[in-house]
């Protein structure tokens, strides 16, 4: 049995996690490292959970002494199918994967609060959830469609946080309100009808309804939704034809939806496939959308839980805390916390780089930081 983690053994754990990443619900190698450390802890208070139908994600439940709530905190656990290029003596051992989005520091800073309270126990019961799949396949909603938080496993409330090279180290960043925007993809395909390029009369050519549809899409934003409150809808991908003097009979568009809210989101959406059908009767072919959310739900935070988070980070003298600003990149951890009210904040780890970039390199002074705000803060709030 370890006592409570130093700060040297955190080091390591999270350069050992950092050489060993894995994509979405491939984490088997990281699992069993989490596995192992959580085993090495004073196991009194502690039950630790695998999923049979998600077998790379681990819980662990913290049996309070006088339980009024259960408090949950999520780690995702996967990496990005990127090379990296950091020139780290602990470099990916996995060629073409690395931990691009600093889940190594996510899963090295939730080891650290679970093996304080695996010593000191705490009043509430805790449960700390190892998620896999937050890159891609929405590994949160997974685990929630299949009934893992229930009964004794269901937290009152939910807690994650997630680093930004774009604060100083150890910085804690939160905000009322929406912290990460709601993402879907979107597919889109037209079918028209193909034909001779001197004969155009005789075909319905989808390259024309494609730029059309292209051009009307990016009204939806600009006159279909509050100025003030933002959204996005991006089409990256167009493919359509064969050769120069082939009218295309068939197009492809793929995009994506980013909004604030659920609500916009879906209002987006609608707005989406009602252009799309006065388009194909405009121009006499059919297109067909395929919109895919997963569980990329905006990221709201609780509007009591987050005040109570934001005064302990604010008044507390040794803990740096700075309010942010909405961000657009997508969260599955929206999913959580449209079931489980809770909080996600930013943890700084200040780094040139950016987030899955091949040689973002977080500052490991953020762990230390981040294991006394979140140990500090989940003391004071039971």
């Amino acid at each position: 049995m370890n006592p409570m983690l130093t700060s040297s053994q955190l080091i390591k754990i999270r350069r050992d996690l950092h050489q060993i990443p894995e994509e979405a619900l491939e984490e088997k190698e990281t699992q069993q490292y989490l596995l192992k450390i959580v085993q090495e802890f004073n196991q009194q208070y502690l039950q630790i959970r695998t999923l049979p139908n998600l077998p790379t994600a681990l819980l662990v439940r913290v049996q309070g002494s006088k339980p009024q709530k259960t408090i949950g905190y999520r780690a995702d656990i996967d990496g990005l199918p990127v090379n990296e290029d950091t020139g780290l003596p602990f470099t990916s051992k996995h060629k073409g994967k690395m931990h691009a989005c600093g889940h190594d520091i996510h899963m090295t800073v939730a080891l650290g609060v679970l093996s304080y309270f695996s010593e000191i126990q705490p009043k509430d019961n805790l449960i700390f959830f190892f998620q896999p799949a937050e890159e891609s396949k929405n590994g949160g909603k997974l685990a929630y469609e299949q009934g893992v938080f229930a009964g004794e496993w269901r937290p009152d409330e939910f807690f994650a946080l997630h680093v930004t090279p774009d604060l100083p180290a150890g910085t804690i960043g939160c905000r009322k309100g929406t912290l990460f925007a709601g993402a879907a993809e979107v597919n889109i395909d037209i079918s028209g009808q193909g034909g001779h390029a001197a004969y155009p009369q005789r075909a319905k050519d989808t390259i024309i309804v494609a730029a059309s549809l292209i051009e009307q899409i990016q009204t939806i934003i600009s006159r279909s939704i509050d100025p003030i409150s933002g959204g996005v809808i991006t089409i990256g991908k167009f493919e359509a034809g064969t050769v120069r003097n082939v009218i295309a009979g068939h197009a492809h568009l793929e995009g994506t939806i980013r909004g604030l809210t659920q609500t916009m989101i879906e209002q987006i959406e609608q707005r989406l496939r009602e252009v799309a059908t006065g388009i194909a009767k405009s121009y006499q072919v059919k297109v067909n959308i395929e919109i895919n959310q997963g569980g990329y739900w905006p990221v709201e935070n609780d509007p009591k839980i987050t005040t109570a988070f934001i005064n302990y980070m604010k008044n507390h003298p040794q803990i740096k805390y700075q309010e942010t600003q909405p961000a657009m990149t997508g969260e599955d951890f929206g999913y959580l916390l449209a079931k489980i009210p809770g909080t996600m904040f930013w943890l700084g780890v200040e780094d040139d780089s950016q987030l899955h970039s091949a040689t973002f390199s977080p500052k490991e002074s953020s762990i230390d930081s981040a294991i006394q705000a979140i140990t500090g803060f989940f003391l004071n709030h039971m």
